[in-house]
């Protein structure tokens, strides 16, 4: 377990990337700020995770202080297309037809605002990337997902915790928690240029 030397901020309201920090053995409290998840249709979109995380921590930035904000953006693309997270069940039943019985990317983008050794705001940013196989989903595998888990918060409308995920994903090419929303492996190696040192 890393002690960090400045108090650590989940800047999300996830609930998945609150139990996945917990579960690997963070400290830290939760703090989520207004940010307009907005990016121009000519931006690529395996820049668009990373972009976003780094403008919600840059809402931070007036009043950092002595403070460690972790921040996080998850999309799913399939056919070059970025699926967001759906607003009706329509949406969310084709977003699932679309993923049933192919292979698409979840990216997930991470940025870390931290004062640097001069105490200035420093930003690190990166992007995880997994590749996801869906089996064939029948039409009434599909409606028992929505009706029982209702994912309406979450991208391509599927959590890979979740019954879709469990009967669903065939293959994985790279992290499970990236899929989830956050890629834990690379945030412990990334919040170890911050771990607490005793001095000799």
């Amino acid at each position: 377990m890393l002690t960090l030397r400045y108090p650590l901020v989940l800047a999300s309201g996830s609930p998945r990337r609150k139990q996945l920090m917990t579960d690997a053995g963070f400290s830290f409290t939760i703090e989520t700020r207004p940010t307009d998840e907005l990016f121009s249709e000519t931006m690529p979109v395996d820049a668009v995770a990373e972009y976003l995380a780094r403008q919600k921590a840059e809402q931070f930035l007036p009043d950092l202080n002595d403070r460690i904000i972790l921040c996080a953006d998850t999309v799913v693309i399939v056919d070059s297309q970025i699926l967001n997270k759906p607003q009706t069940e329509a949406e969310a039943r084709q977003m699932l037809q679309q993923l049933s019985g192919r292979t698409h990317r979840v990216r997930t983008g991470v940025a870390i605002l931290a004062p640097d050794a001069t105490g200035k705001p420093d930003l690190h940013s990166f992007t995880d990337e997994t590749i996801v196989r869906f089996v064939s989903l029948t039409a009434d595998e599909i409606t028992y997902y929505i009706h029982t888990c209702k994912p309406f918060d979450k991208a391509g409308s599927y959590g890979a915790q979740d019954f879709i995920g469990l009967v669903g994903i065939e293959r994985l090419d790279g992290s499970f928690y990236t899929v989830m929303g956050l890629p834990t492996h690379r945030v412990y190696q990334a919040l170890k240029a911050y771990e607490s040192r005793p001095e000799n």
